[in-house]
C-alpha cells in the first residue's frame, strides 16, 4: 500500500529553503548531518527539496545541530505546524496530479498570476459546463466522479479572484480559445458571457492574442507565473503539457518565462479591444 503523498505548499517550500540555508551556514554537508543525527541522507535531501515534511523530532534534531537562535527555532517550528495544515487542494488530492494539487495550493496564496493559455479558456475563468466538456474531451477514460472533482476544483479556484485580498490576474489567451466551440453552442455562449463579466473586475486583465499576430513565443504551450506577497517565497512557473505538468523554480527560468509573457502581452490586443472581440464572438446565435 502506497504511503500518503506530500503535496507541496508555500509553507513547506519556505521551510525547506530555511533548513538548507541553516545547514549551509553551519558549514555542514548532508553526510555530516546524517552522521551526527542518524537522519538518512536521502531523507535530508527530500526535506530540503520540499518533497517530504520532517517529523517534529527530526526537525528538532536538525535545529539543535545547526545551533540556531531561539527566534529561528520558533520560526521553523511554526512553519512546520503551518505546513501540516491541509492546503486548498486537500479535497481534490485523490483526483488530480501531485503537481496540479501543489499548484492549487500555491495559487491560493499568490499575490499575482500572469497566465498564457493556448487553446482553451484558463481554468480559473471556466464555467462548470465548459470545464466538464474540456475534461471529458481531453481525458475520455476518466471516471465520472474524478471528472466532477477536477471540474469542481476549477470552480473553487475562482474564489481566489473574489476573496478579501484577491489574486491579481493577467491573462493572455490565444484567439482560438474564444473561437473553438467547446461543449456545444450553448455552453460556449455561457462561457463567453462569463469571460465578459470577468473583464469588469479591477483585479483581472484579459487580452486576446489574435490570429493575425502571426507566430509568437507562446506556441510551445500554456504557462502561469506566480508571485507571492512574502519576499521569502520566490516566484515559480507552472507549465501545462500533454506529457504532464511541471512546477519550475530558479531565477534564470523564471526570467525567461517573464520575458515571453511580456512579448505575448505586447503582441495581444488591448483589454478594451479584447473585450470587443469576445462580445463579437458571443453575439453569434446559439
Amino acid at each position: 500500500m502506497a504511503g500518503k503523498r506530500t503535496v507541496l505548499t508555500v509553507r513547506l517550500r519556505r521551510l525547506a529553503a530555511m533548513l538548507q540555508e541553516m545547514r549551509e551556514r553551519a558549514g555542514l554537508s548532508k553526510e555530516e548531518v546524517s552522521g551526527k543525527t542518524g537522519i538518512n541522507v536521502t531523507t535530508l535531501y527530500r526535506i530540503e527539496t520540499a518533497q517530504a515534511r520532517p517529523q517534529r523530532r527530526t526537525l528538532q534534531a536538525m535545529l539543535d545541530l545547526y545551533g540556531v537562535s531561539e527566534e529561528q527555532r520558533e520560526d521553523a517550528v511554526e512553519l512546520l505546524s503551518d505546513a501540516l495544515k491541509p492546503g486548498m487542494s486537500r479535497a481534490y488530492e485523490g483526483s488530480v496530479s501531485e503537481v496540479y494539487a501543489a499548484y492549487i495550493n500555491f495559487e491560493a496564496e499568490a499575490l499575482s498570476a500572469r497566465h498564457y493559455q493556448t487553446s482553451t479558456i484558463p481554468g480559473l475563468l471556466q464555467t462548470m459546463e465548459y470545464a466538464t466538456a474540456v475534461i471529458d474531451t481531453s481525458m475520455p477514460k476518466v471516471e465520472a466522479a474524478i471528472m466532477e472533482d477536477r471540474a469542481r476544483a476549477r470552480m473553487d479556484r475562482a474564489a481566489n479572484l473574489t476573496k478579501d485580498d484577491p489574486l491579481e490576474l493577467w491573462v493572455v489567451m490565444d484567439e482560438a480559445a474564444i473561437r473553438r466551440t467547446v461543449g456545444g453552442p450553448a455552453v460556449m455562449h455561457g462561457q463567453l458571457d462569463r469571460l465578459l463579466q470577468e473583464t469588469k473586475r479591477k483585479n483581472v486583465i484579459l487580452q486576446i492574442l489574435p490570429f493575425d499576430a502571426g507566430a509568437h513565443p507562446g506556441m510551445a504551450g500554456s504557462f502561469t507565473l506566480l508571485d507571492f506577497p512574502d519576499p521569502a517565497d520566490p516566484e515559480l512557473v507552472y507549465v501545462e503539457g500533454i506529457a504532464g505538468d511541471e512546477l519550475i523554480e530558479g531565477h534564470h527560468e523564471i526570467r525567461r518565462f517573464g520575458v515571453i509573457f511580456d512579448q505575448l502581452r505586447a503582441m495581444a490586443l488591448s483589454p478594451r479591444d479584447s473585450a470587443e472581440m469576445i462580445m463579437e464572438a458571443a453575439a453569434k446565435p446559439v
